[in-house]
């Protein structure tokens, strides 16, 4: 097998798409697709097509310099273009609040908030499904979506825990409030340690970036913003470490109480 001709197939079975052809067929045929990348200020008509088209079936545009394509591909022949697929369909917000209303159960949601390192994606969809969370919830643009690695990195629980893909995050707590969630960031400057936070009712629980924590308007669209109490020289934790010990903390607060 050739060494270019193997590298397409491994780029594949990673989800990754290169190439123009490559990218309007997956359109066509209806590919689950996460985000397509497009190389910024080509104003080449088939690339211009691809956009339309892909802007049509509400999949995300991303623009992107040639030095970030060419770090992305694996066949080093884009043309311009790379498609990652999604592997599964994303769910709707009112689909998590159902999945716990079917549970007779109050939501507990992890919200992630400009996750950007799919390994830390995935580590939060993993522990969200062994903690019984309900869903999780991502934004559209600034983070890590459903990939191959994202969901290799789950360890399969892509396949069970619903994710939600939302326009704007803030807007989406305010929404969650009025629906009788309580809103609880995670934030070294929180005035409560997250023992002190009542974790037992309805609950969406706020994991902020890895170098910079949640946004601003984020943070102000919590009710509560709680710390993690830190014993050691450094003060800070992991993103997926940080969710883990938030949502441990839920699931020992509701079944003791």
């Amino acid at each position: 097998m050739a060494e270019n001709e193997k590298r397409v197939i491994e780029a594949e079975a990673d989800g990754v798409i290169e190439g123009r052809n490559a990218v309007i067929e997956a359109l066509r045929a209806g590919v689950n697709i996460d985000k397509i990348y497009l190389m910024k200020g080509d104003t080449d008509k088939t690339l211009g097509h691809i956009a339309s088209k892909a802007r049509a079936a509400g999949i995300v545009v991303v623009d992107a310099d040639k030095r970030k394509l060419d770090g992305m591909s694996r066949t080093h022949a884009h043309q311009g273009v790379i498609a990652l697929a999604a592997v599964r369909e994303y769910a709707t917000v009112d689909d998590i609040l159902k999945a716990a209303e079917a549970k007779n159960e109050k939501p507990l949601i992890v919200v992630c908030d400009e996750i950007s390192d799919p390994h830390n994606l995935g580590a939060i969809i993993r522990t969200a499904e062994c903690a019984g969370a309900h869903g999780v919830i991502i934004p559209k643009r600034r983070s890590a979506g459903l990939t191959a690695i994202v969901g290799k990195t789950s360890a399969g629980a892509v396949a069970h825990v619903p994710v939600a893909r939302v326009p704007n995050i803030p807007s989406l707590l305010d929404s969650l409030k009025k629906q009788g969630l309580w809103v609880y960031g995670a934030a070294m400057g929180g005035s409560q340690t997250l023992y002190e936070a009542d974790l037992k009712g309805p609950a969406a629980i706020v994991i902020g970036s890895e170098g910079h924590g949640m946004t601003r308007l984020t943070e102000e669209s919590c009710d509560v913003l709680v710390r993690i109490p830190m014993k050691g020289k450094l003060n800070s934790l992991n993103a997926s470490a940080a969710a883990a010990i938030l949502l441990y903390e839920a699931v020992r607060q509701r079944m003791n109480g």
